[in-house]
């Protein structure tokens, strides 16, 4: 077990993970763009501007106005797209694209609160087509995502149903702690930016992992660990049993992890609506 993590049966609580350059090395979103490229969800300049763009998330992160301006252009960008495609080819390329990428020392924390008994969710400015099959992928048990309107042709519409950042994933790790009974400060958080502060201030145990500058500074001055993850290790490296499946099995659970691992998101969306 990692240093750090200590065993607490009762009561409830979880560990809520940011996944972009936390749990992942890169920006999930902006990694499955040749595949939508591929798939003609996009063309060939709207390849190249995501490909800038996660050249821009490595180099040094998004700051809340970069990260506004890329939420403005994916949501146009997205308008149109089928659903039910989108998460075809998520599926479809998900091990080739996302397993390499997937740090060791996450993993391992990962496996390290499900020993101590204690739920993990992920927490991500990323979409739900993407998120929900990778939070599966991890074995987290929920999942909060950004969320797109969906017309009734299946279609995105471009509009944004549900935005997982900043305050607002805050207010959903709280609105989770009142639904499941967890203790918030028995409960740990991990991200890589300052952005989610909020986040981190949430819970007992806030960890700043690969930070930013500000992030650094202010984990600093609170004497938050700072953790450094440095190996992406593919689960057939880690797990060497560990065998893709073929992609109709791949789809197939995809959307089976999908309707597990949003059901936290599910009820918060309905909390927001007043439909609870």
């Amino acid at each position: 077990m990692l240093r750090g993590v200590e065993n607490h049966s009762l009561p409830r609580a979880a560990a809520f993970f940011d996944l972009d350059k936390t749990v992942i090395a890169k920006s999930s979103t902006l990694t499955f763009s040749k595949s939508f490229y591929q798939g003609g969800l996009i063309n060939r300049r709207a390849a190249l501007r995501t490909a800038y763009a996660q050249f821009v998330f490595l180099a040094g992160g998004l700051d809340h106005d970069q990260m506004e301006r890329m939420r403005e252009y994916l949501s146009a960008l997205c308008r149109g797209w089928n659903v039910q495609q989108v998460r075809e080819i998520v599926a479809e390329t998900l091990h080739d694209l996302i397993d390499p990428i997937i740090y060791d020392e996450a993993a391992s924390l990962i496996e390290d609160h499900h020993t101590a008994g204690r739920d993990v969710v992920i927490v991500s400015t990323s979409g739900a087509e993407v998120v929900e099959p990778i939070g599966a992928l991890l074995g987290a048990d929920r999942v909060v995502a950004t969320r797109m309107v969906v017309g009734e042709d299946g279609c995105f519409t471009g509009e944004v149903e549900y935005y997982a950042y900043g305050p607002t994933k805050a207010e959903a790790i709280r609105e989770l702690a009142a639904s499941e009974g967890y203790d918030l400060d028995r409960c740990y958080a991990y991200s890589d930016s300052a952005t989610d502060l909020p986040m981190l201030r949430t819970v007992g145990h806030p960890h700043a992992v690969n930070p930013d500058r500000a992030l650094r500074r202010e984990a600093l001055s609170q004497g938050w660990p700072v953790l450094e993850f440095r190996r992406p290790v593919p689960l057939k490296k880690r797990l060497p049993a560990f065998s893709v499946p073929p992609r109709p099995a791949l789809v197939a659970a995809a959307a089976i992890g999908a309707a597990a691992a949003t059901a936290g998101l599910v009820w918060y969306a309905s909390r927001r609506r007043g439909t609870v």
